[in-house]
């Protein structure tokens, strides 16, 4: 019995023991674990002389999904999402430049045209000719531009809380950053950690102190990289929306939000709704910006019916 006993608790003492002598060995196996359990193996592939490191999943011989992250994030968020979509679907997502593990260059142009086509040149890398594509707030901006800069060269769009349009009302962000003196998606510190996940997910989790340096590590790293380029994308947000533009968008498009996103107003999915010909919509009412995250299931749900009913 005594045996018995301490087999039972081995692991959760290791458990306790990596938590408090090792958090980030503790994130880094969260992190394979999450991979893992969708299929998602890490790769690299090398674009005009820069290395992308990207997650891929599932049957290369089935359909293409090549999902975007946002802002700040980076190729993991998709691995929320992956259980529910790689055994129906070929699953790709990389780092963009700027960041991820992909290069973290300052003097790199991040403006949209620009990481679209770099976007571009990533899928012509992997032979990626038709792929569903996908993408998250600035990702689904990049997504939106490349369905406008090359509308023969995706099968379907899919944007989740994108940016890249202005809709009726203005979003928290919007109005936070309207001085242009504050970023509020910039870490100040691990104590600012909590509010930012607060502004970005709607039912924010319980992140144990201790895990935190391992988790906005790089977040504060870069941070000065960062702020440079949330500027760039937000001047060229409050300049150049895509709203104008939406008729162009000729492949079958999916609109998906969380009802509650203080980054990118849900008023936003009437501007997609009425510029893009055919669109269909779905609003999430207990999410906020990251719906794959947020809800994964769901999400991956409204996608694969999106997907199947496609000719």
């Amino acid at each position: 019995m005594k045996f018995l006993l301490i087999l039972l608790t081995a692991p959760l003492i290791a458990l306790v023991l990596i938590y408090f002598l090792f958090p980030g060995r503790l994130v880094s196996f969260g992190r394979w674990a999450l991979r893992k359990r969708g299929g998602m193996v890490q790769k690299s592939v090398t674009v005009d002389g820069r290395v992308w490191p990207y997650l891929e999943g599932g049957d290369p011989a089935k359909p293409t999904l090549l999902l975007v992250h946002g802002f700040a994030g980076d190729k993991d968020n998709w691995s929320f999402l992956a259980p529910y979509l790689t055994r129906d679907y070929h699953v790709v997502a990389p780092d963009l430049p700027g960041f991820g593990e992909n290069e973290r260059n300052p003097q790199l142009a991040y403006d949209i045209e620009a990481q679209t086509a770099r976007l571009k040149a990533f899928a012509d890398a992997l032979g990626l000719d038709r792929p569903h594509l996908g993408g998250n707030s600035m990702g689904g901006w990049i997504a939106l531009r490349y369905a406008l800069d090359y509308p023969d060269r995706l099968a379907s769009l899919i944007l989740l809380n994108n940016a890249g349009v202005s809709g009726e009302h203005e979003s928290d962000l919007q109005k936070q950053a309207a001085n242009e003196d504050y970023n509020p998606l910039v870490l100040a510190s691990l104590e600012d950690a909590d509010r930012l996940v607060a502004m970005v997910v709607h039912k924010p989790p319980f992140i144990p102190a201790r895990l935190k340096p391992a988790l906005y590590g790089d977040a504060l790293r870069y941070r000065d990289q960062l702020d440079g380029v949330f500027w760039v994308i937000a001047t060229e947000m409050r300049d150049q929306p895509l709203n104008g533009r939406l008729g162009e968008v000729k492949a079958p498009t999916l609109i998906l939000w969380g009802r509650h996103d203080r980054l990118i107003d849900v008023s936003c999915v009437a501007e997609l709704e009425k510029g893009i010909a055919g669109a269909e919509a779905h609003i999430f009412e207990h999410v906020g910006h990251v719906p794959m995250v947020e809800d994964p299931k769901a999400t991956a749900a409204v996608i694969k019916g999106f997907l199947s009913s496609l000719p």
